[in-house]
């Protein structure tokens, strides 16, 4: 006998399950927004705006750093002392995706095992797929979903530093990132973009035969912050931390508090929300728009005639690009 598929939760069911905190509905609801299907779509739509009133009262916090400073093992212990506080804590954490499968390659809550069975604690591994900025294409969504749940914090784990990193900068409130001990090859291979985004940076494994490394190496980077940042009050600092002995974790936590304290009573805390939201309305929108280019014939073939003219150098890329562009124009004006 065939088993029958289980039913899909109503708009309604997800809806009142995200707003009363319920783990299981909230996952169901990130899978809804996460979806490529298309008649997923309205129903996702619906979602987000019966839960937009309920969202924007978490603080937002982004994390990154190069691969193998142990984020993961940081985030559980950051996420633990949240826990302290009798605070709820959302860990959306952004995985790379397997070339073979498209799924999550580390999937970060089996690395998070203690933090993952608390019931104030949520954690979501999502595949990056083809998205750029570190960071899920819903991954702002997602959030907003956690936020609707009742969590006060949410933690953003990107999937490591990079030209394309710095997005995640676009949706969170404070922006930390964690650096290993080591010598000056880690300063020179440190983005100055990167530095200028960090709102602190948190040097990981700062125990046992690593202390005096760690030492030497938030000298370099608060040296570097120093140089970023001539003539400036506040700049970001430099802390030495260990996941494992818990050194470090409140002086973080002091930093993040501090800061958005500050931003809060200067009004830059909800300046900064404000251009975020008008920026992701425009990546959205882009987004769109790209989308629709690409659902015509017509479009298509001339961009496959484009091409050819333009790899046989008979024809400008700029060239090129406009007569693309005027396609597009007369299929939507014909359509």
């Amino acid at each position: 006998m065939k088993q029958q598929a289980r039913q899909r939760p109503t708009l309604e069911s997800l809806a009142d399950g995200v707003l009363n905190g319920d783990r299981i509905l909230l996952a169901q609801a990130i899978t809804l927004i996460e979806s490529h299907r298309p008649d997923d779509e309205a129903t996702a739509i619906a979602l987000l705006e019966k839960v937009m009133p309920h969202t924007g009262n978490s603080l937002r916090i982004g994390i990154t750093g190069t691969p193998g400073v142990g984020k993961s093992t940081f985030i559980e212990s950051l996420g633990q002392f949240i826990l302290k506080n009798n605070k709820k804590v959302a860990v959306l954490s952004i995985d790379p995706t397997s070339p073979v499968g498209g799924g999550s390659i580390l999937g970060d809550k089996t690395r998070m095992e203690t933090l993952s069975k608390n019931r104030n604690a949520f954690i979501r591994p999502t595949a990056s797929l083809d998205s750029l900025g570190g960071v899920a294409q819903r991954t702002r969504e997602s959030m907003l979903l956690a936020e609707a749940a009742g969590y006060d914090f949410i933690i953003i784990e990107t999937v490591g530093v990079g030209q394309s990193e710095y997005s995640v900068k676009e949706m969170v409130d404070f922006f930390l990132l964690l650096m290993l001990p080591g010598s000056g090859d880690d300063l020179q291979g440190m983005k100055k973009g990167i530095v200028e985004l960090a709102d602190a940076i948190a040097i990981t494994k700062a125990d046992g035969d690593n202390v005096n490394r760690a030492r030497q190496a938030q000298a370099m980077y608060a040296q570097a912050i120093h140089t970023v940042y001539t003539g400036a009050t506040n700049t970001p600092p430099v802390i030495l931390t260990s996941a494992v002995s818990g050194v470090g974790i409140e002086e973080v936590w002091t930093a993040i508090s501090d800061a958005v304290a500050r931003t809060k009573l200067s009004g830059a805390f909800d300046q900064q929300r404000n251009r975020q939201y008008v920026a992701w309305l425009n990546d959205q929108f882009a987004a769109l728009l790209k989308s629709d280019v690409w659902q015509y014939d017509q479009v298509r073939t001339a961009q496959s005639l484009l091409e050819s003219e333009v790899t046989s150098k008979t024809k400008s890329p700029r060239k090129a690009a406009n007569e693309l562009l005027a396609a597009y124009h007369r299929q939507i004006k014909g359509s």
